[in-house]
């Protein structure tokens, strides 16, 4: 399992793009009947990805966990966004569809990961944190998420917010996690951007459509970055940095955060006339 060790900010501002690509990125890590998985040092957040096509595959565990199996003080959450799937958690199992959630708690012994159809196979994307406490396994449909739609046509940002693990949602420990969808001829995300020192986040782009990238910018809001991102990269973005994107296309991404604090509103707005 890669290892992601942390940024300092001041560290940061020296970085040239290839720099960049190194540290944060997690590219190229969905690949046919494997499961891959990135251990971050921001809040031991791990992102994984599960691609199984004409075989089942099972969640490991890693030895730099040091745990008697992966889930046994952590806790993931899971959204499709391929073809149906299924996910099997202790012998329980649960159809996801594109766009679905599945919440797993902390002390599951076992998942494993299966696709309906080899044909279009379920791309199934994770996000794992260390838990304290045990929450149940939870599903959540697409079409029962929060929903709340922000942004207009006239700024390029209008995007429907999709909540699945959060405090008015799937409880959890640590984690929170959902989607947000781009409309029709809007590319913006997240924008104006934020900052929130209290915990880290997670970007995966997804449904880019190809010969398309996404500008993903990072940085300190006064002395911003920023690399390009490919259908089904992630990228990892410390406490100080912004974390916003524009594309040359609509798309769609999924926004993870571990931390102190389960509000999805804590946030620290930086103006837009205030980037640098």
């Amino acid at each position: 399992m890669r290892v992601i060790h942390s940024v300092h900010p001041d560290d940061f501002k020296a970085y040239q793009t290839a720099l960049i690509r190194e540290r944060f990125l997690i590219g190229k890590q969905v690949q046919p009947n494997e499961v891959n998985c990135t251990y971050t040092h921001y809040d031991r957040m791990i992102v994984g990805f599960a691609n199984p096509v004409n075989q089942q595959l099972e969640l490991p565990n890693y030895p730099n966990l040091r745990a008697e199996y992966f889930l046994e003080r952590r806790e993931t959450g899971i959204i499709n966004v391929g073809g149906d799937g299924t996910i099997t958690a202790d012998g329980q199992s649960f159809e996801l569809k594109k766009l679905d959630c599945l919440y797993i708690g902390k002390g599951t012994k076992r998942v494993t990961f299966s696709s309906n159809n080899e044909a279009e196979p379920a791309v199934f994307y994770m996000l794992s944190s260390s838990a304290h406490a045990t929450h149940p396994t939870t599903l959540l449909t697409h079409a029962d998420a929060v929903k709340v739609t922000l942004g207009a046509a006239a700024t390029a940002n209008h995007r429907t917010i999709n909540k699945y693990i959060h405090l008015e949602g799937i409880k959890s420990c640590q984690l929170v996690m959902g989607l947000t969808i781009l409309h029709e001829g809007s590319v913006w995300n997240t924008m104006p951007p934020h900052v929130h020192d209290r915990r880290m986040e997670a970007y995966f782009y997804f449904d880019v459509p190809e010969g398309q990238k996404v500008f993903h910018y990072m940085g300190e809001g006064e002395e911003t970055r920023h690399i390009t991102m490919d259908n089904y990269d992630a990228v990892v973005s410390p406490p100080w940095s912004i974390h916003a994107g524009s594309g040359t296309a609509s798309y769609s991404f999924i926004w993870g955060m571990a931390g102190e604090n389960l509000d999805y509103t804590d946030m620290d707005p930086i103006a837009i006339p205030d980037i640098k």
